[in-house]
């Protein structure tokens, strides 16, 4: 059976990862569609505002990852019970996916003593200052981001965390217990679990 989703994004983990988990923690089978970057110009035209992750469902096309992670969110019962539990796990992706795209240019920058001096600003700095609210709402939400239980906001959260190691260049996530913790008990969750096993080995 063809699946009814088809997700599609750059052959790397980035912002389509966060899609991936949820559509993993709800058993939803999908298309996982990567491209090379070298196939992007040809695509890049079929695609909404000429960006990916890109959802196709029933010959329509969703698009920006935050908008398509929440969508997937409502099928898999992962919102708030209300709308002020949906703005406060809205405000916390948000404030992931602002503080996370600051640290893009690390991955890009070619030349070795900026992207160390890019890293290590980023481990002093950026990464500090939106760690520790997380790292504080994580220890009064029951070692969950948001509304002391498991939302999209968590599965967001720890999809994109390996990507932060790794910019990182070391375990970050160590200097934060909760946040620690929440990681492990998020890939405990059988069907992530399955997805961590079974995805492309590709670096984030």
């Amino acid at each position: 059976m063809v699946p009814s989703y088809k997700l599609t994004y750059f052959a790397t983990a980035g912002y389509a990862e966060p899609i991936r988990y949820l559509l993993s923690y709800g058993n939803i089978e999908f298309e996982d569609f990567r491209f090379k970057r070298e196939e992007w110009p040809q695509l890049k035209e079929k695609m909404p505002f000429g960006h990916v992750p890109v959802l196709e469902h029933n010959g329509k096309k969703g698009c920006q990852s935050v908008a398509i992670a929440r969508y997937v969110a409502k099928q898999v019962g992962l919102m708030g019970n209300d709308d002020w539990e949906d703005l406060e796990i809205d405000a916390i992706v948000d404030s992931i996916k602002e503080n996370s795209t600051k640290l893009l240019p690390i991955r890009f920058e070619t030349d070795e003593e900026k992207r160390k001096a890019l890293r290590e600003t980023a481990v002093k700095e950026t990464l500090p200052y939106s760690l520790k609210p997380l790292e504080a709402f994580a220890q009064k939400n029951n070692g969950y981001l948001a509304v002391g239980r498991l939302t999209w906001a968590d599965l967001y959260f720890v999809s994109l965390s390996e990507g932060i190691n790794r910019l990182a260049g070391f375990d970050i996530m160590k200097d934060y217990p909760n946040l620690h913790a929440l990681i492990n008990k998020v890939l405990e969750i059988p069907s992530i679990r399955k997805w961590i096993e079974t995805r492309p080995k590709i670096e984030p």
